[in-house]
C-alpha cells in the first residue's frame, strides 16, 4: 500500500510541478522534475522478494505516465522497465545509502534522459542534439535528488516500521 501511495503522490507532484517549471523545446526550465522515476527506484526495497509485483507496477506507472504526460504511449513505460532492471542489478550489488543515493539518482537520470532522447531521435518526434539532452539532464539533476533524499528518509522509515530492510 505504501509504495502505491508514494507513486501517487509523484504522479501527482510531477503533473502540479510540470505546470510550473514548463518545459517546451525551445524554453527549456531550469528544474525539470522526474519524480515518479524516482519513486520507481525508491519503491524497490518493498518489492524486494516479489520482483514479478515490483515489474508489473513499473508497467502500469509507466503506462500511466505516458497517458498523464507523454501522449506516447508504451515509450516511458518500457524505459520504467528497462531502469526497473537496472535498479535491481544494482541493488542486489551495492548498498545503497543516503550519500551513494546522489550518484545513483544521476546515474538513473543520464540512462533515462539517453534512452528518451534515443527513442525520440529512431521515431523522428522531435529533433534532439546533444546540447540539450545535455541541458535537459543537468538542469533535472537537484531537484529529483532532493526528492530522492526526502523518499529516502520516507522510505526508510516505513521499512522500519514493517521490519524490512533496505538493502
Amino acid at each position: 500500500m505504501i509504495p502505491l501511495i508514494i507513486i501517487i503522490i509523484s504522479l501527482l507532484l510531477d503533473g502540479i510541478l510540470t505546470n510550473y517549471l514548463p518545459y517546451l523545446v525551445g524554453n527549456l526550465s531550469l528544474f525539470t522534475p522526474l519524480l515518479t522515476l524516482v519513486s520507481i527506484i525508491m519503491i524497490y526495497p518493498f518489492y524486494k522478494k516479489k520482483l514479478k509485483k515490483y515489474y508489473i507496477t513499473v508497467l502500469i506507472t509507466g503506462i500511466i505516465y505516458d497517458l498523464l504526460y507523454t501522449n506516447l504511449l508504451f515509450i516511458n513505460s518500457i524505459i520504467f522497465i528497462i531502469i526497473a532492471y537496472i535498479n535491481v542489478l544494482i541493488n542486489k550489488r551495492y548498498k545503497i545509502n543516503f550519500l551513494s543515493l546522489i550518484i545513483y539518482i544521476t546515474f538513473i537520470i543520464v540512462i533515462y534522459e539517453s534512452l528518451y532522447a534515443i527513442l525520440l531521435i529512431i521515431f523522428k518526434l522531435i529533433p534532439i542534439t546533444i546540447n540539450k539532452l545535455l541541458y535537459k539532464i543537468t538542469h533535472s539533476i537537484l531537484i529529483n535528488i532532493i526528492y530522492a533524499e526526502v523518499e529516502y528518509i520516507v522510505v526508510k522509515y516505513f521499512l522500519k516500521r514493517n521490519k524490512i530492510s533496505i538493502n
